[in-house]
C-alpha cells in the first residue's frame, strides 16, 4: 500500500509515436513514389520531329529503306499529321514501292482531303510501275485544281502524260515541264521531269544534262542514276552508263534493275560472259520476274549454253516453277521488242537443241505477229523466225550431237543485233 507508483515515461511514448508516424509516411507516401528496382528503366519517348529529321537525313544519304522506317516511327508518334504520310509516300515511290506509296498518299487524303500534294503523290504512285495511268491523270488534275502553282505536281504530270502513250500528250508534257521548272528550278522533281520529256522525244543529250542536274540536288537517289545511265547508253557512252548503273546498284543492292541494265549493256558491246553474270544476279534478286528470267535465258544463248537457255526462256515465255520452287507467270507475245526477243531466242534455242516440234510453231507465230512492213524491229524478228526454220532443216540432214559443253554456233542469227538494242 505504501509502494510508490512509477511516473509515466512521456519521452518514450513520444519517440514511439514518432516511429509510427515515420513508418506510416515511409510505407504509404514515400515508397509508392519510388521506381521498382526490378522494373526496366523507362526510356524517354522520341518526338515525331526527331524521327522526321532522321528520315530526311537518311533520304538525303540514299538510304531509302531506313528512311521509310524512320517515317513510319514518326507517324506512330503523330498519326494525324498528313505531311508525314506524304513524305513517306514520296520515298516509297523512289524505293520502288508504289503500292505502299499509294496507300499512304490515300491516308494523307483521308486526313486532309484538299491537300494538293497528297493527291499529287497519289497520282505519281498510281502511274509509277503500276500503269494505272487513267486514275493517275484524274488524281494529278485534282492536285493542280487545288493548287495550280504546285511545281512538284506539274513535274509528276509530265511523267504521267508521257506514260499515257499518247502522242497528243507529248506537246502537253513539254509545256508542263517548262511550267514546273519555272515554278521551282531547284527542285529535284522539276529537273527530272525536264529530263524525262527530253528522253521521251529522243533528245538524249539534253536528257543527260537535266538528269545530271537532278543528281546535283541529291546524288544518292538510285532511280536518277538508272535514268542517266539509260540515256548514256543511247549515245553509246557505255562505260559511263555502266558506272551509273553500278552506282544505282550500290545505293540499292536489292533492286534487280541495275544488274539487268548492266547485263544488257555488256551484251551490247559483246561481253557476253559479263552479261550472263549480271543477268544471273538480277534473277537472284527477283526470281519470279519473267523479264529478268528471259534476259537470263538470252545471255545463256549468247554464251552458247543452249540447254540452259531453253530452261530459262521456257519459264519466261510459258511460265512454270523454278528449281527453287518459285512460281513464274509467263509473258504473252506482244509488240514489245524485249518480249519478242525472248520468244525468238526461245525458238532458236529449241532449234539448236533439236526440239523443232516446239521451235517451228514459235517461228510461225512470229511470222504472223510481225508482218513484213519495212519496220526494222519486225525485220529482226522475221529474220530470227527464218533462222529457226533453217536450223531445223539442217538438223534433219545433220542431227546435232549431244554435248556437255557449250557449242560455238557462230553469229549467223540476228540475235547479236537484237541484244545490241537498249
Amino acid at each position: 500500500m505504501t509502494k510508490r507508483r512509477k511516473r509515466p515515461n512521456f519521452f518514450g511514448w513520444a519517440v514511439f509515436g514518432l516511429i509510427l508516424l515515420f513508418g506510416y509516411y515511409f510505407n504509404q507516401i514515400y515508397l509508392p513514389t519510388q521506381p521498382n528496382p526490378f522494373d526496366a528503366t523507362p526510356t524517354p519517348t522520341r518526338s515525331w520531329e526527331s524521327y522526321s529529321t532522321e528520315a530526311q537525313e537518311l533520304f538525303a544519304a540514299g538510304k531509302l529503306l531506313q528512311a521509310i522506317e524512320a517515317y513510319k516511327s514518326a507517324i506512330a508518334s503523330s498519326p494525324q499529321d498528313p505531311t508525314l504520310y506524304i513524305a513517306l509516300a514520296k520515298v516509297q515511290v523512289f524505293a520502288g514501292l508504289p503500292r505502299d506509296a499509294q496507300a499512304n498518299a490515300e491516308n494523307a487524303i483521308l486526313l486532309s482531303p484538299n491537300n494538293s500534294m497528297a493527291h499529287a503523290v497519289r497520282a505519281w504512285a498510281l502511274d509509277f510501275q503500276q500503269g494505272k495511268n487513267g486514275e493517275a491523270l484524274e488524281s494529278i488534275d485534282k492536285a493542280l485544281e487545288l493548287d495550280p502553282n504546285n511545281a512538284i505536281a506539274h513535274a509528276y504530270r509530265v511523267e504521267i502524260l508521257i506514260d499515257s502513250g499518247s502522242f497528243e500528250n507529248i506537246d502537253k508534257a513539254r509545256e508542263v515541264s517548262r511550267t514546273a521548272l519555272a515554278l521551282d528550278p531547284n527542285a529535284l522533281e522539276t529537273r527530272r521531269a525536264r529530263g524525262y520529256i527530253f528522253e521521251a522525244t529522243g533528245d538524249y543529250e539534253n536528257a543527260i544534262q537535266f538528269y545530271k542536274s537532278a543528281i546535283e540536288v541529291n546524288p544518292n537517289i538510285p532511280i536518277l542514276h538508272l535514268e542517266l545511265g539509260r540515256n548514256l547508253r543511247f549515245v553509246f557512252a557505255y562505260d559511263d552508263a555502266i558506272r551509273e548503273f553500278t552506282t544505282a546498284n550500290t545505293l540499292n543492292p536489292n533492286d534487280p534493275e541495275p544488274d539487268y541494265l548492266i547485263s544488257r549493256t555488256y551484251a551490247t558491246i559483246g561481253e557476253y560472259e559479263k552479261a550472263l553474270q549480271y543477268a544471273e544476279t538480277a534473277v537472284k534478286d527477283r526470281p519470279t520476274d519473267p523479264r529478268y528470267r528471259g534476259n537470263y535465258g538470252v545471255m545463256f544463248y549468247r554464251n552458247f549454253y543452249y540447254t540452259d537457255a531453253v530452261r530459262e526462256l521456257a519459264l519466261a515465255v510459258d511460265g512454270g516453277t523454278t528449281d527453287g520452287g518459285f512460281p513464274i507467270q509467263g509473258m504473252a507475245l506482244s509488240n514489245d521488242p524485249r518480249v519478242a526477243e525472248f520468244y525468238f531466242t526461245y525458238g532458236l534455242a529449241l532449234a539448236r537443241t533439236n526440239q523443232c516440234g516446239q521451235a517451228l510453231p514459235i517461228a510461225q507465230t512470229l511470222q504472223t505477229k510481225f508482218p513484213d512492213n519495212g519496220d526494222p524491229a519486225n525485220g529482226i524478228v522475221r529474220e530470227a523466225a527464218t533462222s529457226i526454220g533453217q536450223i531445223c532443216e539442217e538438223n534433219l540432214k545433220n542431227p546435232p550431237v549431244e554435248t556437255s559443253t557449250p557449242v560455238d554456233a557462230g553469229t549467223t542469227t540476228p540475235l547479236a543485233e537484237a541484244t545490241a538494242t537498249p
